[in-house]
């Protein structure tokens, strides 16, 4: 059951929404899929993202895979890789020069699944297959109707937790769209913000004071400042003890472990990296700091979040990516529930490889429209 090939199909289509938000600004979706192929022809699925820009031409991406990393992957079980720790020397440690890092590890736990029949959270040793969902905006750039028609729905789909992006120039801004959601979503609804990094320590204080004082309980405050910045984060803990601070999403397992060692997150978020967040995983649990899943596409992370301990929410954020596979994760009334699939439960559709996929660069106006919207 060993690596014998490997297929690459590369997509580009414009959003649905333009999603952001304090620093960035996103209006198109820039991936490839990676199928990573046994020799008994079952495939493993993973994505590569480029976010700002769009990816090489297909040819290109399919050169750069084959140069630098099929080779070590090439003729070996998923099993051996999905467990082996390199050891960290010199010139050998250096990324890809394509994001592929996440789609190999998904891809290759997704052909294991398939090997040995399991769905990848019971490979990862759940208890449950459903985790709540909570539903995040990305809405730093819409206008306030939008962002009022995007938050409504949520509610109406039975959503009961609901994460704002903060950190406008015009703190009266960020205090409005409070208002707003508090308007939009139903009474009592838990309120979580991201301010992706928009402030300093005293600042971030002061702000989230004034919140306070206006009358919103938050859940957390999601990287309130500088990622490398732990006696800042430190510090915030004890100024605002009324909310908690969420706070890793940048780093990678060792700035992970950094950050928690140094006291600097009540809560740590991880992403889609399935053997690096079980590996954090059990060190926040060894230091009994919990877990939340941040966006992962397609909402893979279901998987890690139903098989680490203390993790109560998954982010969900009406990405519009459901067209690109059979059988997207299901959720409903605000809980996401793993498929009983083996592997992850996502397979790319055959319409996604005729209809969406785009060998070649396209230019902006190339586009066409967005795929049909679907919420859920």
């Amino acid at each position: 059951m060993r690596l014998a090939g490997y297929e690459i199909t590369r997509f580009q289509f414009a959003r649905d929404r333009v999603i952001g938000d304090s620093q960035v600004r996103i209006s198109d979706v820039n991936v490839a899929a990676l199928e990573l192929i046994d020799e008994h022809g079952r495939r493993g699925l993973g994505f590569v993202q480029s976010l700002f820009h769009p990816l090489p031409a297909q040819a290109e991406i399919a050169r750069v895979f084959a140069e630098e990393v099929w080779p070590g992957l090439e003729g070996q079980s998923p099993m051996g890789l999905v467990h082996r720790v390199s050891r960290p020397r010199g010139g050998n440690q250096r990324a890809p020069s394509l994001p592929f890092h996440e789609a190999v590890q998904v891809a290759l736990w997704d052909l294991l699944g398939h090997q040995q029949g399991l769905p990848l959270h019971r490979m990862l040793g759940s208890r449950r297959d459903s985790v709540r969902a909570y539903a995040s905006g990305l809405d730093f750039h819409l206008s306030d109707a939008e962002f009022t028609e995007l938050f409504g729905r949520a509610d109406a789909l039975g959503y009961t937790a609901f994460k704002i992006k903060v950190g406008h120039p015009d703190f009266e801004r960020d205090l409005h769209r409070l208002n707003l959601l508090a308007r939009t979503v139903r009474p009592g609804a838990r309120i979580m913000i991201d301010a992706n990094e928009a402030w300093g320590v005293k600042e971030a204080a002061a702000k989230l004071t004034t919140i306070r004082e206006a009358g919103f309980e938050l859940l957390w405050v999601e990287d309130p400042i500088l990622r490398h910045d732990f006696d800042g984060l430190r510090l915030l803990r004890g100024l605002v003890p009324w909310t908690l601070v969420n706070s890793g999403e940048y780093l990678d397992a060792a700035g992970k472990r950094a950050l928690m060692t140094a006291g600097g997150a009540d809560i740590l978020n991880v992403h889609g990296q399935v053997t690096d967040v079980m590996r954090i995983g059990w060190l926040a649990a060894e230091l009994g700091i919990p877990v939340t899943l941040g966006n992962t596409f397609l909402e893979v992370g279901v998987h890690m979040a139903a098989a680490l301990p203390e993790v109560e929410w998954l982010e969900y954020s009406f990405q519009n990516l459901d067209h690109l596979v059979d059988e997207p994760m299901a959720i409903g009334n605000g809980v996401i529930t793993a498929p009983d699939r083996p592997g992850h439960g996502l397979v790319l559709s055959a319409q996604a490889r005729t209809r969406w996929s785009a060998p070649d660069i396209l230019p902006r106006d190339g586009l066409g429209p967005a795929p049909p919207a679907a919420y859920k």
